[in-house]
């Protein structure tokens, strides 16, 4: 469901009692925190109990399990997710009963008002990422910001925080347009690769979008060296009278360089060059494309005025996020992690990086295609980059906001499988049975998506401890 941004958006403490729909979602959740935190009575609704409910009560928050108008008894502002339909109870009450209705973006835009500092972390893939290696980053350097992250970070114990410093990292969601309402005193742009496109029709409108974004940029832009859709953004945005900064892993292409990049294990090593200085820089995740965050991460933090130092120091305790290749634990001597890959390019980035967690043992792809039309675009490029894998098991189609295609399947991502062994498994209860039946002992499950596959991962480990009774 759309909702259309407002015209005025007031301060999160001039909403009276706020209301979300959606509130177990990592945006919504992020949200309701910080307006909690900053005084504003919060109260939310979902579809079903999950931990991010319970931790939600834990802090105060009152949160109902189903939708019902009457939730909205005594409330002043309705909030809803995007995944939300337009036949929600508390929709069709919200609208009735003429309650301010606003997008989640607008719910985000009214905890950005003066004197707040706001660094939008916006792009493609990366974007949870560099917002948490930012945030830990900006700790290490003893700063207390402001945080909303699209997912939980260990390091920080949660996924958002209202801050005692005037500083508010956000991670600027391009898929309804959302970003383009923050107006950020400085931005991240980790990529731009096509995707959402049932929301923006075309690859050139979605390029189109970030663009539009970059102009509402006030001070300085970070930019991926490497990636062409986010390097064309350098020239413009220099000629707006930005800073812009640069990052790479080729010192003479980018003003801050990667060099010397080892991937070991769960960790990644590197040399930062900049300004004829060099810094060595130990992570705790592994990958190139988690390097390359980094380098980001540190980049903005440098452009806030930072020292870069204890900047190194603090992405250095960052271990990863919820569902960012993370680990799940072992049983039966089979490791499994979950990612939340759902485009073909991070099905490629977190493969190669459980490929050096696997090592010599063989790598198990469990892969859910999340939304119909992602998939009739890009199922074929799905199939071959899940093709690095040893074995791969496709789950039917998570198809959230969506309504199914008898077209559209799963088989139009197994039919594009490349070499190793592929088959559709059906629904994500019957995986883990069929899972714990065909895995052996040293292999490396990653499970892969957007939706509720992540529930596999949990129910996988419990079969092969219990020997699948």
């Amino acid at each position: 469901m759309r909702i259309a941004f407002p015209d005025e958006v007031p301060p999160a403490e001039q909403l009276g009692t706020v209301h979300f729909v959606g509130v177990g979602g990592a945006g919504l959740s992020a949200i309701a925190r910080i307006m909690a935190q900053r005084g504003v009575r919060v109260q939310g609704s979902d579809a079903r109990e999950s931990a991010v409910i319970e931790a939600l009560r834990a802090e105060g928050i009152t949160c109902f399990v189903g939708q019902d108008a009457a939730h909205l008894d005594g409330v002043d502002t309705v909030v809803a997710s995007t995944a939300v339909r337009e036949d929600n109870p508390e929709i069709i009450a919200a609208r009735r009963r003429g309650l301010r209705l606003w997008p989640r973006s607008a719910g985000l835009a009214s905890l950005m008002t003066p004197p707040i500092t706001t660094v939008a972390v916006a792009g493609t893939h990366g974007k949870t990422t560099t917002t948490g290696m930012l945030t830990c980053a900006l700790v290490g350097a003893g700063a207390d910001p402001s945080f909303a992250i699209g997912a939980e970070v260990p390091a920080l114990g949660t996924n958002a925080r209202a801050g005692a410093d005037p500083v508010f990292l956000v991670e600027a969601d391009e898929s309804d347009g959302a970003f383009l309402h923050y107006a950020p005193a400085g931005a991240i742009v980790t990529n731009v690769d096509a995707d959402h496109l049932d929301m923006w029709g075309s690859v050139e409108a979605y390029e189109q979008a970030f663009d539009d974004f970059v102009a509402t940029v006030g001070r300085f832009l970070v930019l991926n060296a490497e990636d062409p859709g986010a390097k064309r953004m350098a020239e413009r945005a220099r000629a707006a009278g930005l800073q812009v900064v640069t990052v790479g892993f080729d010192p003479g292409a980018a003003d801050i360089a990667g060099t010397d990049l080892r991937v070991e294990g769960p960790t990644t090593q590197l040399q930062v060059v900049m300004d004829g200085e060099t810094y060595q820089l130990d992570l705790l995740v592994p990958g190139r494309h988690y390097a390359l965050d980094a380098l980001l991460a540190l980049a903005a933090g440098r452009a806030l005025g930072y020292p870069v130092a204890p900047l190194v120091a603090g992405l250095g305790t960052y271990r990863g996020a919820a569902r960012r290749m993370e680990y799940k634990g072992e049983a039966g001597g089979v490791r499994v992690y979950d990612s939340y890959a759902h485009h073909p390019t991070e099905l490629a980035a977190d493969l190669a990086a459980a490929r050096a967690l696997a090592g010599e043992s063989r790598l198990v792809a469990v892969f859910q295609p999340h939304l119909v039309s992602r998939t009739r675009i890009f199922g074929s490029q799905m199939g071959r980059a899940l093709s690095v894998a040893d074995d791969v098991a496709v789950l039917d189609i998570y198809v959230a906001r969506e309504d199914p295609d008898p077209q559209v399947t799963a088989r139009l991502v197994v039919d594009a499988v490349d070499g190793p062994p592929a088959r559709a498994i059906g629904a994500v209860a019957a995986a883990p049975a069929a899972l714990a039946a065909s895995v052996r002992p040293g292999d490396v499950v990653v499970t892969l998506g957007a939706g509720d596959v992540t529930d596999v991962g949990p129910a996988l480990l419990s079969l092969l401890e219990t020997g699948g009774e």
